[in-house]
C-alpha cells in the first residue's frame, strides 16, 4: 500500500511536469489543456479561484463532496480508510446513451505541500480490491492517473489543476467535448469554482 500511494503521488506529479501541453480553450478563469502522446490523451483544466489552497485541498481531497459539482459522479462511498492520507472508493457515474453505467474503485492519496512553493496535492488512481468485484450491473472502468494539484496564489486565492490520463473508458465522456460539441468540461470546471467559493 505505501508502494501504491508513493506511485500513485509521482505519477501526477511526473504528468503535470511533462512539457508539451497544448492550450485548447481559455475562458475567464478557467484554462484547458491537452498532451498527446502515442494512444494517451492527457488533458490539463487550470482553474482561478478566490478561496485559500488549504481550503480547497480539504474541499477536493473528500470526494463524497465531489457529486455536488461534478454530474458524472452518481454515487461515492468510502470503501476503506487506509490512513489520514489514503482512502479507496467506489464511485458509480451516469450512463451514457447506449451505454450501462460505469464504475469504479479509486485510490485517492491527499499530500500536503512540504515546502512553500509546492502544491497541495490529491492524486487519483484505480486499484483492484478483492471485496468490489465487478458487477454485471456496472461496466468496470479504470483511471489510469487523475487529481489535483493546487497552487496558492496569495492568502484568499489559488490556481486548482485537475487532470486526467484519459483511457477508453473515460474518453465517451470526453470525446464529444474536446472536438467542442459538448462544453461539459468547462461546465464541470465552472461548477467546481462556484462550489469551491
Amino acid at each position: 500500500q505505501a508502494y501504491l500511494s508513493y506511485s500513485n503521488i509521482a505519477a501526477l506529479t511526473h504528468l503535470a511536469r511533462k512539457p508539451g501541453w497544448d492550450i485548447t480553450k481559455t475562458l475567464d478563469n478557467v484554462k484547458i489543456w491537452t498532451h498527446e502522446e502515442g494512444a494517451v490523451l492527457s488533458f490539463k483544466v487550470e482553474m482561478q479561484v478566490k478561496v485559500p489552497s488549504h481550503v480547497a485541498f480539504s474541499l477536493l481531497s473528500d470526494f463524497r463532496l465531489r457529486q455536488r459539482w461534478d454530474r458524472h459522479f452518481l454515487t461515492c462511498e468510502v470503501l476503506q480508510a487506509v490512513s489520514e492520507e489514503e482512502k479507496i472508493y467506489h464511485v458509480t457515474s451516469a450512463p451514457m446513451t447506449g451505454h450501462k453505467p460505469r464504475d469504479f474503485v479509486i485510490l485517492v492519496s491527499q499530500r500536503q505541500p512540504c515546502r512553500p512553493q509546492e502544491p497541495y496535492t490529491v492524486a487519483v488512481r484505480s486499484v483492484t480490491l478483492r471485496e468490489v468485484p465487478p458487477s454485471p450491473e456496472f461496466c468496470r472502468s479504470e483511471i489510469l492517473c487523475a487529481g489535483f494539484q493546487i497552487h496558492s496564489k496569495s492568502s484568499s486565492s489559488c490556481t486548482v489543476c485537475y487532470f486526467n490520463q484519459v483511457t477508453s473508458g473515460v474518453m465517451p465522456y470526453l470525446a464529444a467535448n474536446l472536438t467542442g460539441s459538448s462544453k461539459s468540461i468547462e461546465d464541470t470546471a465552472l461548477e467546481c469554482i462556484k462550489f469551491l467559493e
